[in-house]
């Protein structure tokens, strides 16, 4: 934050002076006295009055603070895994993470031979995720919805599922039974059932356990 220190007569004519060379109102800088000043006998041993003004934090910097914090933590964690990466803080055109989120700050790491951050069906990239979290949690009491993704692997495959969720829901309506997808993650179930969950002729569930998770998408009117 910015913060400056102001002479005058007086505390008012100190934080009007602030005010002005600022170009702000009140409402958004902090103001602490340093010196009340002192009028002195006929001007002699007067004393300005003294004050540090403070611009108080814009709305919205407390997320972009936040993801300095979590950039410096993933950059932190690269460093002791021995991988070198690039992080670009992006907001996607339209993802969530597994817990809902809609549109979180997304860490995409990008660099040569990645594909040991993303692992098995993205898990070392969850495995990640979850750790970071972990961290900013604990440090500093952080609740920024967080995705980290590796060469935009969770975007695209964001895109794939949701244009095979849609293909598959025209099968649905045309054949009026049932389909069985593969298993996934509990990531990549949450996108098929967010894809079709304005679609008022299908409907979403999810069977199975563990690895072998899977959605099934039926017709609203099942035979």
């Amino acid at each position: 934050m910015e913060s400056l220190e102001i002479s005058a007569k007086t505390v008012e004519e100190a934080t009007k002076k602030a005010l002005i060379r600022l170009n702000v109102g009140l409402d958004e800088v902090e103001i602490q006295v340093l010196n009340q000043g002192k009028g002195g006998i006929l001007g002699i041993g007067a004393e300005d009055a003294k004050i540090l003004v403070t611009l108080k934090p814009a709305p919205g910097n407390e997320s972009t603070d936040e993801s300095g914090e979590a950039k410096k933590v993933i950059a932190d964690l690269l460093e002791l895994m021995g991988v070198a990466a690039q992080i670009e803080v992006q907001m996607p055109q339209e993802a969530f993470d597994e817990e809902g989120e809609n549109n979180p700050v997304v860490f995409n790491l990008t660099g040569g031979n990645l594909e040991i951050l993303i692992g098995r069906r993205g898990q070392t990239i969850d495995a990640l995720q979850y750790l970071v979290r972990l961290m900013l949690t604990r440090q500093s009491k952080s609740k920024l919805p967080i995705m980290i993704d590796v060469e935009g692997y969770k975007q695209k495959r964001f895109d794939d599922l949701r244009a095979m969720a849609l293909n598959v829901a025209e099968q649905v309506k045309a054949q009026n039974s049932s389909i069985r997808l593969e298993p996934m993650t509990a990531f990549e179930r949450r996108i098929v059932h967010m894809a079709l969950a304005k679609d008022s002729e299908v409907t979403t569930e999810s069977i199975g356990e563990g690895e072998f998770r899977k959605v099934v998408v039926y017709p609203k009117t099942r035979k």
